[in-house]
């Protein structure tokens, strides 16, 4: 009976000495708070799924989404995730994430969520699964500030905290920035900025980065102003009138989906319309492929190509 009494006694004492885990981020305009990390996460959509990986998050993960519906897997990312399935080729359905146990969501707003849709937090929140926003995307339900390479540093950050792994973070966004002041640092550039289009797709109207996507700050940090700065939003459509308007420099091309970059290229070389574009006439396209363009890890590697093809 002693012994049992020291050994319980001795067990209380180590529960009693067990650091515990409590982490409240903000998420939008949310704060979402976690007991412990997640055991079974799911997430959707290429760069957010890297951000995962990046972190060494794969053994947490039960699975993710969104990829093969819309993209294909580089090398690189199918050597990531290739012990994880994917469970839905476009957005997962509720069931599908209830199905696989998942107790946490990461994704974003038209990455993997709609507005009003049939997964948001709110209609995750009585299966168990905690939902963490992709920054970018908090502006299609509310203000946020102009989108800036913090978007994606806190996103990581976060997901440290979440995770557990908030030293592993904090060490990978350091580096980043350090890259980042490297490679400025590697490029003299002229005090004018030069004029940049993003073209993402579509024929009779383009879809485009406005104020609010990643590819913006991108453009900022290489030394370029993205046209279409002004457009109060993050991917949208625009009007080909306000491209041939606004005159860019250079025009940077996401190649994802069907239609190719070479394509996308020839597409303007051959309309007339674009004929006289700065951009079109100096043969000044740089080509980012969809992970590249959208936040995650490989933010700071498109930048390099872009400081390189605007001042290289």
């Amino acid at each position: 009976m002693f012994v049992k009494h020291v050994l319980g006694a001795m067990g209380a004492l180590a529960l009693m000495t067990l650091p515990s885990f409590a982490v409240t981020v903000k998420s939008c305009d949310r704060e979402v708070d976690f007991n412990q990390p997640p055991k079974a996460a799911v997430s959707n959509d290429v760069s957010l799924t890297e951000m995962m990986l990046v972190l060494g998050l794969q053994d947490r993960m039960v699975g993710y989404s969104g990829v093969s519906g819309w993209r294909t897997l580089d090398a690189e990312l199918r050597k990531g995730v290739k012990k994880l399935p994917e469970l839905s080729k476009r957005y997962p359905s509720k069931e599908v994430l209830v199905g696989a146990g998942a107790d946490f969501y990461f994704a974003g707003w038209n990455y993997g969520m709609k507005v009003g849709g049939e997964i948001t937090p709110e209609t995750l929140a009585p299966f168990g699964i905690k939902v963490y926003e992709l920054s970018e995307s908090c502006i299609h339900i509310g203000p946020k500030d102009k989108v800036s390479l913090n978007d994606m540093y806190r996103d990581l950050l976060n997901l440290g905290r979440i995770f557990g792994v908030e030293a592993r973070a904090e060490e990978l966004v350091a580096g980043y920035k350090q890259e980042l002041a490297a490679l400025k640092d590697s490029y003299p550039r002229p005090e004018k900025p030069l004029k940049v289009f993003l073209y993402d797709s579509g024929e009779d109207k383009p879809f485009t980065a406005g104020r609010y996507a990643m590819p913006t700050a991108m453009i900022e940090a290489a030394g370029g102003v993205n046209i279409m700065d002004d457009v109060q939003k993050s991917w949208t459509l625009v009007g080909w009138e306000s491209v041939v308007e606004r005159n860019p420099d250079v025009i940077i091309i996401v190649n994802y989906g069907e239609v190719t970059a070479e394509q996308k290229i020839e597409f303007m070389k051959n309309n007339p319309a674009f004929s006289e574009l700065n951009a079109v006439k100096n043969d000044r396209f740089v080509v980012l492929e969809y992970v590249e363009a959208t936040p995650g890890p490989r933010n700071i590697r498109a930048i390099k190509k872009l400081l390189k093809a605007f001042w290289g």
